[in-house]
């Protein structure tokens, strides 16, 4: 009796399994692009190497940046923000740690857009800050999720410190967009 419960509890878990694993999404080449408006001039980078994760039974979501992935225009511009701006080998990583509040009104069965309130604790320089914006969840009919999200971070409550020589140069509020498309990981 206690074999025909054993097999019978392993063959629910087995034929449960694919279906626990479709509720996690991820990928490694998320996009993030970083935007400068100020009066001198306008700064654009942009970073394809984004690692991120969603679990859709928690809500949680992640994504990690490596700094130096960032690509700008010019190479002194890259050299600066790496060196003096983000310090990027004291800080090699920016990340996101959080979750989509509204998770249960999205549908990741039914292909379609979705708002997404997505609240977490950013990181950046070492310095957490929460931080809470609207995005979109885009649910695809091959079972993928595209992911997109717009933060403004003021660059003071991240320790970062403009020089005054080039003050008008750079924004004091930053804009970066996420840009994501993740597969499931049973596939």
């Amino acid at each position: 009796m206690k074999s025909i419960i054993l097999i019978a509890g392993m063959a629910v878990m087995l034929l449960l399994a694919p279906h626990a694993e479709a509720q996690r999404y991820a990928t490694k080449d998320g996009r993030i692009t970083f935007f400068s408006e100020a009066p001198a001039e306008n700064i654009e980078a942009f970073n394809n190497q984004v690692n991120s994760a969603l679990d859709v039974a928690t809500g949680g979501f992640i994504f990690r940046v490596l700094m130096k992935s960032f690509q700008f225009e010019k190479a002194l511009m890259q050299e600066h923000f790496n060196e003096n701006y983000v310090e990027s080998d004291k800080f090699p990583n920016a990340t996101f740690s959080g979750k989509v509040a509204n998770i249960e009104e999205i549908d990741f069965e039914t292909p379609g857009t979705y708002k997404a309130l997505v609240e977490g604790d950013l990181t950046i320089k070492g310095i957490t800050k929460k931080v809470s914006e609207e995005g979109v969840f885009e649910v695809m009919a091959d079972g993928s999720v595209g992911g997109k999200a717009t933060f403004f971070i003021a660059i003071a409550d991240y320790d970062i410190k403009i020089p005054r020589t080039v003050i008008n140069n750079i924004a004091e509020e930053i804009e970066l967009k996420v840009d994501v498309l993740l597969s499931p990981l049973n596939k």
